[in-house]
């Protein structure tokens, strides 16, 4: 099945658009999937800016390469987490963080978020791709023990706060795909299904699918796909390197920076690690995923200038159609 592979621009942000758009074109990618942080795209200001949403669509059109989605998971980050600190100072931008006052960054990070909904709908997208932030997670050891309620309230939190970005996705027939991942409202199998659960199933959130926050927790990617077919709205391809068991790696990775030769696992390029990207695809193939197939590069001990162009090749190696009739019926002859 041919399908767009695109580039997501987050880990490109420090690059200026222009310059990310010839290395994609150059490497053989078909579009972008586009940032809304670095020069790549500002919301606000495309929002309100009609000539720059066209200089935008010019810049990708002159490299011949298409948009498929726009992302903007730093600020969605920021409309459900709590505590707001140190961490969302350094990613949502002075807009959004303004006097630093949590609940004022929560509200901020909501209305771009809003406004992202619109500004894909005038770039002539209909996915935004990012992430939801939670209240909950700091309970994810569940100790000191943690009141049952507080986790009910956590979801009624995330849904008082997301359903009306929906609203706003939805007038303008926009999707949002939420990328299933630690630190979120949901980070695995059956929190997804009480996130969907907490908003009522409703078409506008969805799922981007990346298996390199799945394999690491013990989840299988294809039956993921599978169980939430209806809900893959968006494919992002990044692979994990899970090292042997040697008595002493945790999962959680000992507070080790990436590429710690004592972590238990490390996201790295597309192709070089632990996913299972043949049964993945066939996952894809068998629910009809249709839309783009988006390359994140994330290798701490690899060059990204290597890694990117490895990594459109290598993906493209699971992009065959699926076949017009049963391999045996060429048994089945009369004559």
């Amino acid at each position: 099945m041919s399908r767009p592979v695109t580039l997501f621009t987050g880990q490109w942000a420090d690059l200026p658009l222009e310059q990310v758009a010839e290395y994609a074109s150059k490497w053989g990618y078909d579009g972008l999937e586009l940032a809304c942080w670095g020069d790549h795209l500002d919301v606000w200001r495309a929002a309100e800016d009609d000539a720059y949403v066209q200089d935008r669509l010019e810049l990708l059109k002159r490299h011949n390469l298409k948009l498929y989605a726009i992302s903007n998971h730093l600020k969605g980050q920021a409309v459900c987490d709590d505590p707001i600190d140190f961490r969302h100072e350094a990613i949502v931008g002075h807009k959004v963080w303004g006097d630093g006052d949590a609940e004022g960054v929560r509200q901020r990070a909501a209305e771009e978020m809003k406004l992202t909904g619109i500004v894909a709908r005038k770039l002539g997208v209909d996915t935004v791709v990012g992430f939801t932030g939670s209240k909950i997670w700091p309970y994810v050891a569940m100790f000191p023990p943690v009141p049952e309620e507080v986790i009910d309230a956590g979801y009624r939190d995330f849904a008082d706060r997301w359903n009306p970005i929906l609203d706003v996705f939805d007038d303008n027939g926009v999707r949002f795909a939420f990328e299933v991942h630690p630190g979120e409202i949901a980070y695995d199998w059956y929190t997804t299904e009480r996130a969907l659960e907490a908003i009522g199933h409703r078409p506008a959130f969805g799922l981007n699918w990346d298996p390199s926050h799945m394999v690491w927790q013990g989840i299988d990617p294809a039956a993921f796909i599978h169980h939430f077919a209806d809900r893959i709205y968006h494919v992002d391809c990044k692979d994990v390197m899970i090292r042997p068991a040697d008595g002493r790696r945790g999962q959680l990775s000992s507070h080790l920076p990436w590429g710690d030769p004592r972590r238990t696992w490390d996201f790295v390029s597309a192709g070089h690690g632990s996913v299972d990207w043949e049964s993945s695809f066939r996952a894809l193939n068998s629910i009809g995923y249709s839309g783009p197939i988006s390359i994140e590069w994330e290798d701490p001990g690899m060059d990204r200038l290597h890694g990117a162009p490895e990594a459109v090749t290598f993906i493209r190696g699971f992009q065959w159609d699926a076949p017009t009739a049963s391999f045996d019926s060429a048994f089945s002859s009369k004559d």
